[in-house]
């Protein structure tokens, strides 16, 4: 295979790849009712001037599925962890006891649940969108090669689409999971 069409097949996988690992940090962040320490992933605190993220200032645990705790490395640093949780705009309202953080995970209704699920839906949609760009990409580059046959670039067409084809059910099997994971109570 010519040289010039490996290295665009290798680029349109890369960039694939890289919008279902995008993806998949999204999912993540859209919490399906149990919690965990990744609901407070995007809490960003400040830590003697600058903004640190929460998980190096704290330790940051879930005794059970409705709690999270968060336990300051140094006391001091209990009243920004609250602000910054309260900046995060996450819907959690911070308790503080003297010495750790409780942060009560309220169960989701069936509404939230709902504009959960059209969140990741839109979330997939977006990584569909880029896996699409991708191969558009491609078969632009593949066109624009000057000595390469026409076999050669059909062929080349053709491995491109069965990775968007792949990457694409990687994507609804994904949502999949994470719709079913979201609308189980």
């Amino acid at each position: 295979m010519n040289e010039d069409i490996q290295f665009i097949l290798d680029t349109t996988k890369e960039a694939m790849d890289n919008a279902i690992k995008h993806l998949e940090k999204q999912f993540v962040n859209i919490r399906a009712g149990k919690a965990s320490p990744a609901m407070l992933g995007s809490v960003m605190v400040d830590y003697y001037g600058s903004q640190t993220p929460l998980s190096q200032v704290a330790n940051v645990n879930t005794p059970d599925g409705r709690t999270i705790t968060v336990q300051p490395w140094e006391k001091s640093m209990l009243q920004e962890i609250e602000r910054g949780i309260a900046y995060a705009n996450l819907g959690f309202n911070p308790m503080n006891n003297g010495e750790t953080i409780i942060i009560n995970v309220p169960p989701l209704t069936e509404e939230r649940r709902r504009d959960l699920a059209k969140q990741a839906k839109s979330e997939a949609e977006d990584a569909k969108v880029s896996i699409r760009t991708a191969r558009k990409d491609a078969n632009n580059d593949i066109k624009k090669l000057d000595d390469v046959s026409e076999d050669l670039m059909n062929n080349a067409e053709i491995d491109v689409q069965q990775m968007t084809d792949n990457h694409v059910k990687k994507v609804d099997n994904l949502f999949d999971v994470k719709e079913k994971e979201i609308m189980t109570v």
